[in-house]
């Protein structure tokens, strides 16, 4: 009887349809077989690829990881950081597949699973995007189905993409990111800052004049006063955000992001698109949440000042609104996407 059974749920799920859209047959839908053949041939990788990357100073490898194939969805999901790691991302695989969309971790140039390369001209957005850009040949997407998903810093990095390459995208999912540094800068100080406890903000900022970042009582601070208030409200950070953490590559994250974490005092202090956005034609999605470092207001605002915007408001997220308000944050990503799919 129970061989019978496992018989029974095997052809169960080989026949399995996941809702994906062909494109030749709008009431297609794809076996679970179809969704996941990616006509790999050899050694399998389970969708693991190291993607060859061309700079100014040589050539390198980027990790990425494909899930599902859908010929009209491809989401290439762009990490924070700088130089930190697709882990924290990992929890769109919860939400992604059943939806039948193709869709792509990755690690940028610097990170842990990438090439790591010291050469300190390599940390800039213009190459960053170029990076971006040499992906996206390689997994095959382009203006009819190609979406770009960041968060944070993986926001600059989206933002800047579309500002060059914007023929070739679908949509633009900007997670968590207002398009000024000295913004973001002006709202840590005079809104975030004055939340905290102030003898705790009185201890950060000494420590900070020292310029003390190594010393371990900051980051004692930070943890529950700032990263549990504005980061991840989740009681516990979730192991991927944890693992992300552990791998992030310091070195490149305070060349360009800087050592405090009080606004950008690296070198994208005084980055500012916001006069750019209305370049931006492409459908695009503007994510904010209440208790996030960025203002959600000026998220809003964003979603107007680009030419075909969306916002989407997270009343109960922070930075990883994707973690701790996941449900408004994924539906509403879903909703979005299926609805760009169908124009």
């Amino acid at each position: 009887m129970r061989i019978l059974f496992l018989l029974s749920a095997i052809v169960l799920a080989i026949s399995c349809k996941v809702n994906v859209d062909t494109g030749s047959n709008s009431n297609k839908t794809a076996t679970v077989k179809e969704y996941f053949n990616y006509q790999d041939t050899g050694i399998q990788t389970a969708g693991i690829k190291l993607i060859p990357i061309k700079t100014p100073v040589g050539n390198f490898k980027v990790w990425t990881k494909r899930f599902g194939n859908n010929p009209r969805i491809k989401i290439l999901l762009l990490h924070g950081g700088p130089a930190m790691t697709h882990e924290y991302m990992e929890c769109f695989e919860s939400f992604f597949p059943k939806e039948g969309f193709e869709f792509y971790e990755y690690d940028q140039l610097g990170s842990y699973y990438s090439d790591q390369p010291t050469d300190s001209s390599l940390w800039t957005i213009p190459r960053f995007v170029d990076e971006v850009e040499q992906v996206r040949q390689a997994i095959g997407a382009d203006k009819s189905n190609f979406y770009l998903l960041g968060n944070s810093w993986g926001g600059i990095l989206a933002m800047e993409y579309a500002l060059k390459y914007q023929n070739n995208m679908k949509g633009l999912i900007v997670a968590n990111m207002v398009a000024s540094a000295p913004e973001y800068g002006k709202y840590a100080e005079e809104v975030l800052a004055p939340q905290m406890n102030p003898k705790v903000l009185a201890e950060i900022r000494a420590i900070e004049a020292a310029k003390d970042f190594g010393n371990p009582r900051y980051m004692e601070l930070l943890m529950p006063n700032f990263y549990a208030e504005h980061l991840c409200r989740l009681p516990e950070f979730p192991d991927p955000v944890n693992r992300s953490f552990k791998h992030a590559n310091n070195v490149i994250y305070t060349m360009m992001q800087g050592p405090s974490e009080f606004g950008i005092s690296g070198r994208l202090a005084a980055w500012d698109i916001k006069a750019r956005l209305g370049e931006i034609a492409v459908p695009t999605l503007m994510i904010g949440a209440k208790h996030d470092t960025m203002d959600p207001k000026a998220m809003e605002e964003q979603s107007k000042m680009v030419k075909n915007g969306s916002y989407l408001y997270c009343p109960n997220g922070s930075h990883l609104s994707m973690w701790d308000d996941q449900q408004v944050f994924m539906n509403g990503v879903i909703k979005w996407i299926k609805e760009v799919d169908g124009k």
